[in-house]
């Protein structure tokens, strides 16, 4: 089986470094993002380690996924790995004081723009069976209640759910289905939350040692080369330091 990847939000973080990963082993790549000159660079990058495939795409426009996944050029079309990594958080404060907008655009991209890739590419998939992957990335935050996580949490727990559903679906396809939950990850994941305050950045990852993108993409890559009978429903992946903390309590 030829393989190929196709990565949502491969301009960044986590997608950048899975393009890295699986260039480097051999795979083919359709590498997708909103940054046209980002996707251009890692092109130009990776195309000397093998064939890659670029296309400019919102996840949240169903048809423009529809219409990347139709014109994909004939060498890329079985795709074998799907990587759902196009996601991100905004508004970290309380429920009540950030804008309804926010919670649409998270929504909009960390569930709506998951199910529209993953609906485009099933029958791909399907088609080449045994040994074929669905990695989305979810996060410890769909499991652990904390201030600011409102609507961002919640598209998280989205993730695991509708992974574990489309495990029970698609059984006997051959189909894996993993939800890859990462803790605390230095990426641009604050920057954009915060819109751009780099204090806030420098405050979260300062004076620990956080997971880096190049970690999750060697667990994605793990995932998708395992032998075709196994499949890793779901894989939390935290940094040493980073643990669960107690409840809080509202005193007099």
């Amino acid at each position: 089986m030829k393989k190929i990847a196709f990565i949502t939000g491969a301009t960044s973080g986590f997608g950048r470094a899975c393009a890295c990963r699986f260039a480097e082993a051999g795979w083919s790549l359709v590498l997708t993002g909103r940054r046209e000159e980002r996707l251009a660079e890692l092109r130009d990058q990776l195309s000397d380690k093998g064939p890659v495939h670029t296309a400019t795409l919102d996840v949240r426009d169903s048809q423009a996924v529809k219409a990347v996944v139709e014109a994909l050029p004939s060498e890329f079309q079985a795709v074998t790995c799907l990587v759902n990594n196009a996601g991100l958080a905004l508004a970290p404060h309380a429920a009540q004081k950030v804008d309804l907008e926010d919670w649409h655009t998270m929504i909009d991209t960390n569930v709506t723009g998951l199910v529209n890739v993953t609906h485009a590419l099933l029958p791909t998939l399907i088609e080449q069976g045994a040994g074929t992957s669905i990695i989305n990335l979810g996060s410890v935050a769909g499991d652990a209640p904390y201030p600011g996580n409102h609507v961002y949490g919640a598209t998280k727990a989205f993730v695991r759910q509708f992974s574990y559903n489309l495990r029970c679906d698609l059984l006997g396809t051959g189909v894996r289905v993993t939800d890859i939950a990462p803790g605390l990850a230095e990426t641009e994941f604050t920057l954009v939350r915060t819109g751009g305050d780099q204090a806030s950045h420098d405050k979260l990852y300062g004076g620990t040692t956080p997971l880096q993108p190049e970690d999750i993409a060697e667990q994605i890559y793990h995932v998708a080369t395992l032998p075709p009978h196994i499949n890793i429903n779901r894989l939390e992946v935290m940094p040493v330091r980073q643990a669960w903390n107690g409840f809080a309590f509202d005193r007099d």
